[in-house]
């Protein structure tokens, strides 16, 4: 398959940007910012080459490197974990801020998340996750482990009480890999004491390939994406907690797991025109949420069977609906369709999805960009996307007028002077003052934290 980064080498396309349709200010639904009217500028200029090569940014903005891997743990418990992925930050007072990092390791990771006694789910795994405290002046304090032993830590999302929810992008039962439990769960990571926390599954919330979790502040409905790039493609969730709203460890009560169903809709990929709107949406109890035989994409779901889509991945909240990204489809892989990315909107009162936004270079192969991954709400109302495709790695921001501009490149060239390459970026995130943007470069493991005049 022809790749937007070939059809740029071909035409010598050398701007940045985005390429996209749809009406973007759908995005900013409900945000306080954008209500005010916020978000509508132009972005912050072009991009400087940063001289020491790791994080280029517009002028007036200014990066600090909070941690990097291989260096050591502020805590000694070892060298920071490798493959840094979801994030999110949270206030500990006095204008300290806890960050709790994602790490997505594999049984082969040169950098593992160090087993700590009380922390640790699987001692074959080298997932998990680390928190780096941060005091008012932005200067950390500690890094240490907060949970270890799990798999494949992808993203995952903040609850309504100060806890980050990990998340397991990996589905392997005991005994395979090294693993001497299953995988696939969900995670309650408590940013202020992780033992308080532990490491105990979200056994209810399902057991498959788990990419981001949204949840709805009115109900406590938690949503879920499942980042499945091979067919049988992955679902969209919802869990109905038999405790909602509950706080600390209330998910641990269990609930009710469902899949969504789009009338007439077996793979999100076919629908290619932003604005189609789909009512009546339904939702399906999962036959057996903790997939004792059989993946939970492919269980018999009945006749009319259950809606897939390839590499869904960032999902967040925003005024009453949740939104959710489709990274991007391939016919070549089993897809209905090709495009090159999707964000889509649920409304859980109006009962309809709605396709918001379609990137691709059908929309203008000019401008590069594809393959969105982790999404957050910037301060000015705006939005923060992390590009995980080929080639070149931008953070963009977006704005409620529809204008894409880029915020952060990754300078860190992981390839050749001949051959570069650059890793993604992933966890975008910012402090509860809205103040500082904190953001992952997946590899080589890098969180940096970036101030300016946002």
């Amino acid at each position: 398959m022809t790749s937007r980064r070939e059809l740029l080498a071909r035409t010598g396309a050398a701007g940045v940007g985005i390429a996209f349709a749809g009406a973007v200010g759908e995005l900013f639904t409900g945000s306080s910012a954008a209500a005010r009217g916020m978000g509508t500028g132009a972005g912050y200029g072009p991009l400087v080459p940063d001289p020491t090569g790791l994080l280029d940014l517009p002028e007036g903005f200014a990066y600090r490197v909070l941690s990097r891997t291989g260096d050591p743990l502020r805590s000694g418990e070892g060298p920071v974990p490798g493959n840094c992925d979801g994030m999110a930050a949270f206030a500990l007072g006095r204008g300290s801020v806890a960050l709790v990092r994602n790490h997505e390791n594999r049984p082969t990771a040169k950098y593992p998340v160090p087993a700590i006694d009380g922390l640790t789910y699987d001692p074959g795994a080298k997932g998990g996750c680390t928190t780096i405290h941060l005091d008012r002046r932005g200067e950390v304090t500690d890094e240490r482990v907060s949970i270890a032993g799990t798999a494949v830590n992808c993203a995952g999302g903040p609850s309504l009480w100060g806890t980050w929810l990990t998340c397991e992008e990996n589905e392997d039962r005991a005994g395979t890999n090294g693993y001497t439990k299953d995988h696939g769960f969900v995670f309650e990571v408590d940013a202020r004491d992780p033992y308080r926390s532990g490491a105990v599954p979200l056994t209810a919330m399902g057991r498959f390939q788990h990419e981001a979790v949204a949840i709805d502040p009115r109900t406590g409905v938690v949503y879920e994406t499942e980042d499945a790039f091979a067919s049988p493609f992955g679902l969209f969730y919802r869990f109905l907690p038999a405790k909602p709203l509950g706080g600390p460890g209330s998910l641990r009560a269990g609930g009710r797991l469902q899949a969504m169903r789009v009338p007439g809709v077996a793979d999100l990929s076919s629908v290619q025109e932003t604005g189609t709107v789909f009512h009546g949406i339904e939702w399906v109890d999962v036959p057996d949420p903790l997939a004792a035989q059989t993946p939970i994409r492919d269980q018999d779901f009945g006749p009319l069977g259950i809606t897939h889509g390839q590499k869904l991945e960032g999902c967040y909240w925003g005024g009453r609906s949740v939104y959710f990204v489709c990274s991007f489809a391939r016919a070549a892989d089993g897809s209905a369709a090709t495009h090159f990315g999707q964000v889509w909107r649920y409304d859980p009162q109006a009962r309809t999805l709605k396709l918001v936004i379609a990137f691709g270079p059908d929309t203008d192969v000019q401008l590069p960009g594809e393959e969105p991954d982790n999404i957050a709400l910037a301060p000015d109302g705006g939005l923060m996307v992390c590009e995980d495709g080929e080639g070149v790695q931008h953070v963009y921001g977006l704005t409620r007028g529809g204008e894409v501009y880029p915020m952060a490149r990754n300078a860190q060239n992981i390839g050749t002077p001949e051959a570069p390459e650059w890793g993604e970026f992933a966890g975008v995130t910012f402090s509860p003052d809205g103040r500082t943007m904190y953001v992952n470069a997946y590899t080589p493991g890098t969180t940096f934290a970036v101030t300016g005049p946002w």
